[in-house]
């Protein structure tokens, strides 16, 4: 079994886009957090409130960083592993990756430049400008992802000319149901990871008795209020691809015929979808902690629970983890669900790959997970780190006042 490149090849890509998911659900639901928090700052011109913007600022910057890179690296990869995808089907599938490098990514690390930057230095409505622009085309780039991962899952938009797909409706491409779905399952699930992140570091820092200026009181209620709101929402959209599993795809027959799906579709392994089922129970089980957990943070809420009892400043911190697990076991149901196809129904997984000897194939996989294990292990070190630190130790923590003491003339004779 484990001279197969087939099974290397997908091993690799389900690790590291597991871990690449990480980074963008912290990044996408931090985000709006920020954002929101840094226009109550500017509003009020309350010097606390922006304190606190730069505190977790820094959790999302140290992240955003990391993100990167992972992503550079998952690209290479995609390029590298998967040579019948993209040689067949690289013109539709590659063309939204290529307008979220461009048109997302670049704007938002322009942007997000100008912020770090920015500070003491801009007007402050320029300065919450920059990071609403940050905002924005961070979900852009995810959207841009999810139309090209939505393509696989539900192909539209193409027709097949001697033996290459090309792209003939660009609108049935974007708005495609898959993409769109997902699009929103991923939004509202990222909320829910921020508002989790942010009660839980300042639950950590409230059992500590660190809250300077009432920060992490603001901010365990913050986090509170958002991951419950989030928390139906990312069940009933992410419920509402379910259908699209099942259903054949709008081209369906016309790369294979019937008979031919049937016939593949029915050699598939039972393990995969095992693992994808074990993938659904993981996820379902941490949405399950999350609702019994935020009820009670809920209801103790008015009674000063949240600033008060230590069972619950202890529990709250373990959400995070468990929401990123959730993620991945989300990812891990939606992504085996689709096999034995690359394109469903119109390619498998066995055709997508390179044609690689066990050897470079066992060789890929150690490189590139290599490389992924190593980002985690750094950023999430990074990230436990400054978020222990606080408002004082963070990336972003404004610079300590230079010494105004006027140093006394020596004489000498």
């Amino acid at each position: 079994m484990f001279d197969d490149p087939l099974l290397w090849a997908r091993l690799q890509f389900a690790l590291t886009a597991g871990t690449h998911y990480t980074f963008v659900a912290f990044t996408l639901g931090l985000a709006a957090l920020i954002l929101a928090a840094q226009f109550s700052a500017v509003l009020r011109r309350d010097r606390a409130r922006l304190a606190a913007v730069r505190f977790w600022g820094g959790l999302y910057v140290v992240n955003y960083g990391m993100g990167v890179l992972s992503g550079l690296v998952m690209e290479v990869q995609l390029a590298l592993n998967w040579n019948g995808l993209n040689d067949v089907f690289g013109h539709v599938f590659s063309a939204p990756l290529a307008v979220e490098t461009v048109a997302a990514f670049f704007t938002e690390s322009t942007f997000l430049g100008l912020w770090i930057f920015g500070w003491d230095r801009m007007n402050r409505w320029l300065h919450l400008a920059c990071f609403g622009v940050v905002t924005l085309t961070a979900y852009l780039s995810a959207f841009w992802v999810l139309v090209s991962n939505g393509f696989l899952k539900n192909p539209v938009g193409f027709e097949m000319r001697d033996g290459v797909a090309v792209l003939t409706d660009p609108a049935a491409l974007v708005t495609n149901p898959s993409a769109l779905l997902a699009f929103g399952h991923v939004a509202v699930s990222a909320l829910l990871v921020g508002g989790l992140v942010m009660a839980g570091v300042s639950a950590y820092h409230l059992r500590r008795g660190n809250d300077p200026d009432g920060m992490f009181r603001r901010g365990v209620r913050r986090g509170v209020l958002v991951a419950s709101l989030a928390l139906f929402p990312t069940a009933a959209v992410g419920g509402a691809q379910y259908p699209l599993l099942v259903d054949a795809p709008p081209t369906s027959g016309t790369t294979l015929d019937a008979a031919e799906i049937e016939r593949i579709e029915a050699a598939a392994s039972g393990v995969v979808h095992g693992l994808a089922g074990t993938g659904n129970a993981v996820m379902t089980l941490c949405w399950t902690v999350f609702l019994f957990v935020l009820a009670l943070a809920l209801l103790a809420w008015p009674l000063r629970g949240l600033d008060r009892w230590r069972w619950l400043q202890w529990l709250l911190p373990v959400l995070p983890v468990l929401s990123l697990l959730a993620g991945v076991g989300g990812w891990v149901y939606r992504e085996l669900g689709r096999q034995p196809w690359a394109v469903r129904h119109h390619m498998t997984t066995a055709e997508a790959v390179t044609e690689l000897s066990p050897g470079l194939a066992l060789l890929s996989f150690v490189l590139f997970t290599g490389a992924f294990a190593v980002l985690a292990g750094i950023t999430g070190w990074l990230l436990v780190r400054f978020a222990r630190r606080g408002p004082e130790g963070g990336p972003l923590a404004p610079a300590p006042a230079p010494d105004d003491t006027v140093a006394a003339p020596v004489h000498r004779y």
